[in-house]
């Protein structure tokens, strides 16, 4: 038997999934990294990292209902990946949450159930 794969959650503890979330992976016996990202933001190169694991577009990682998305103009700029990472990189509060990690691949948890696919061997 060998040493279970590190599991990150990006986790926001004010948010319902977030919580749902952390509380199905230690429900299933998994002690996960967990990382405040609005204290603890993740850098450019991070950012850009979870964006491929997840396999998404940057538009499709910004909360476009948090009040920055509308006050930076972000619609207009939403097929400017690069924009709108900085944008999330300077305003946490835009990351979609939670994100789970495993090895290479990541998860939004969104419902809370996409991310069980990554505790599977």
């Amino acid at each position: 038997m060998g040493d279970k794969p590190q599991v990150t959650i990006y986790h926001n503890p004010r948010c319902s999934k977030s919580r749902q979330t952390l509380n199905l992976l230690r429900d299933r016996g998994v002690d996960p990294r967990v990382i405040e990202y609005l204290e603890h933001p993740p850098d450019e190169k991070t950012l850009r990292d979870l964006i491929e694991r997840l396999g998404v577009r940057p538009i499709d990682l910004v909360r476009r209902k948090e009040e920055p998305f509308r006050s930076l103009g972000l619609d207009e700029k939403k097929e400017d990946g690069d924009a709108l990472i900085k944008a999330m990189i300077r305003h946490p509060i835009l990351i979609e949450r939670p994100i789970v990690v495993r090895d290479r691949q990541a998860r939004l948890g969104r419902p809370p159930e996409n991310v069980l696919e990554l505790l599977e061997d």
